[in-house]
């Protein structure tokens, strides 16, 4: 059994345990640095959490160019896709009266496309019309026919030449008179296009039609 004066010793030892536990410091952010030469709290440094994207996005591929031509050139193929593939071009300059030349009335030339050489503009110049024709034949077995049927606005065109290849979409199919002077179809300035005639309407006799179709197709790159 403790006496009086045990008691004391315990309490007092208790309190002095309680007076060093208070005394022991505790770093603050506004303390001051410790003096030089002492022994201080060393802060642990925490390092960056990188920021990791969940769902990283994919790369997009660089979208290949249609066109690739350097320069204007004179057209030896035209391709229009899921329409008619590989037609060969016969560039021929203007007869007497300054109209266009057309593809020979041959089994060969019912598939092929002329080109005006004597417009002066060729595919990939940077304004004017690129003038193109093809036969329209009564039995329906020409490249004319086909076109007729199958090739409406939003179709790609791709002429091929030389120094490369010119894309083209066709924007625009329009029918007018035979007896119409062409002022849209031969024109030499204005945005570029590729542009093509076929007889068109009813066929009155040999080479004789009532009506043109025409097609214009703007530049794509």
């Amino acid at each position: 059994m403790l006496s009086r004066r045990g008691v004391t010793a315990l309490v007092g030892a208790a309190t002095f345990g309680l007076g060093l536990a208070v005394a022991v410091p505790v770093a603050r952010a506004d303390d001051p640095p410790p003096p030089s030469g002492s022994i201080g709290p060393i802060p642990i440094p925490i390092p960056p959490i990188p920021q990791i994207p969940l769902f990283p996005s994919p790369e997009k591929p660089t979208p290949a160019r249609c066109s690739n031509a350097s320069q204007p050139f004179v057209p030896k193929q035209v391709t229009i896709p899921g329409i008619a593939e590989g037609v060969a071009v016969v560039a021929l300059h203007r007869d007497a009266a300054r109209h266009p030349g057309v593809p020979p009335l041959t089994t060969a030339g019912k598939a092929e496309m002329a080109f005006d050489l004597d417009s002066g503009i060729r595919p990939g110049a940077r304004q004017g019309n690129a003038l193109f024709n093809a036969h329209t034949w009564p039995d329906g077995s020409a490249l004319g026919n086909r076109l007729l049927a199958e090739l409406h606005p939003g179709d790609r065109i791709l002429v091929y030449g030389k120094t490369g290849r010119q894309c083209y979409r066709v924007t625009d199919r329009i029918e007018v008179p035979a007896s119409d002077k062409g002022k849209r179809y031969y024109a030499t300035t204005g945005d570029p296009h590729f542009a093509l005639a076929v007889c068109s309407g009813k066929r009155l006799g040999a080479g004789v039609w009532t009506k043109r179709t025409l097609w214009f197709a703007t530049p794509v790159p």
